[in-house]
């Protein structure tokens, strides 16, 4: 299964889907735009109902747009039903077929294409190989593991030799431990075999660490298209800082914007250069975003909370980090401290000095 040569170029243009309602029609997916780049991973994430699983489902033709066009590598998908696009999907309930082995499940796509029995034979061993499924060829389904039935669902999808992988929710019902594994061998396979892939998830810790590209939908749009650490330390609007991991969203008074940076006041006592979102260049009300893990936290001989100085009003130890949640001058916020001492943690009541180094800022519009 080695060698694929595909270029599997998506792209999606003002791609919509709307629904009739009571008082009109709902737009599930408002006029996208979106184009993959030959191999690449990309997700598409956001909360329930942002249109993503509906893109998805789009792609794949178990939906037919209300208007925009699909292509892939140049050929309109639109008109093609799901069986005649170049494309494998793997689902959320793994869909395996329960009178089937794991052998004949995997063969089923390509004898349902006609393939030469030498060739499904060929085919199917390599598969079966590469995804360490060889000594349970002969078992049906429900003889395997949630693991086991995913690497099968994997492997029938793979067989195919797709142009465009496709993912939906994959890993959704298996346990906490095994979504990592399984996430891991996802990815190997995916960057061995250079098969473009869209992948659908609501879990942050899966988009991060599976794609390229990630990209945040909400309320059937686009809000954000960009790498896991673009998303993360650069996002674009509010939506997109709260949704992806945790965020403190601090007043900070704007004294003026020059370029990429603005000069803001921090926690009431002094001035720092704060680079500037795109949005947030413009008239308005802005927001100083820092990720809880960027503050720093220091003893303080202060009784109250004024300028830099907090009271820890609550703290949590998970072995790993410490998550303090804190009073200052600028809201509540949380911090967290990465490879906690116990005996040098900050107890609740005390009172803190709160520091953060300006690089990690982020000036956003706030009500983006």
């Amino acid at each position: 299964m080695t060698g694929v040569s595909t270029t599997g170029v998506v792209e999606l243009r003002q791609l919509t889907k709307t629904f009739p309602t009571a008082d009109g029609v709902f737009a599930a997916v408002d006029h996208i735009d979106l184009v993959t780049t030959p191999g690449e991973f990309l997700t598409l994430l956001g909360p329930s109902g942002c249109g993503k699983t509906t893109t998805l489902r789009m792609v794949a033709g178990f939906e037919r747009p209300t208007s925009g066009s699909i292509t892939l590598d140049g050929a309109d998908m639109v008109r093609l039903t799901p069986d005649k696009r170049p494309m494998s999907m793997v689902f959320q309930s793994y869909a395996l077929f329960p009178h089937l082995s794991v052998y004949e499940n995997v063969a089923y796509g390509l004898r349902l294409r006609r393939t030469p029995a030498a060739e499904v034979k060929e085919q199917v061993e390599a598969a079966l190989v590469s995804m360490d499924l060889v000594s349970l060829a002969d078992r049906a389904p429900n003889q395997l593991s949630g693991g086991q039935q995913q690497r099968v669902a994997l492997a029938r999808a793979m067989v195919m030799r797709p142009k465009v992988l496709l993912f939906d929710e994959p890993l959704s019902n298996l346990d906490a431990k095994l979504r990592v594994q399984m996430r891991a061998e996802i990815r190997r396979l995916q960057k061995r075999l250079g098969i473009t892939a869209l992948y659908v998830t609501h879990d942050q810790d899966e988009a991060m660490s599976l794609s390229d590209r990630i990209v945040v939908m909400n309320k059937g749009r686009i809000e954000q298209i960009g790498t896991p650490a673009d998303i993360y330390r650069r996002p674009a609007s509010v939506f997109v800082a709260d949704f992806i991991g945790q965020a403190n969203f601090l007043d900070a008074p704007v004294h003026h914007i020059d370029g990429d940076t603005a000069e803001v006041t921090v926690f009431g006592n002094r001035r720092e250069r704060i680079a500037v979102s795109d949005a947030a260049r413009g008239a308005g009300d802005k927001v100083l975003m820092v990720r809880p893990e960027s503050v720093r936290l220091s003893p303080s001989d202060a009784r109250v909370v004024g300028g830099d100085v907090g009271r820890v009003v609550s703290v949590v130890f998970y072995g790993s980090t410490a998550e303090y949640e804190v009073e200052t001058d600028a809201g509540s916020i949380v911090v967290v401290e990465n490879d906690p001492m116990p005996s040098t943690m900050h107890e609740e009541g005390s009172f803190v000095r709160v520091t953060f180094d300006p690089e990690r800022g982020w000036l956003l519009d706030a009500v983006s």
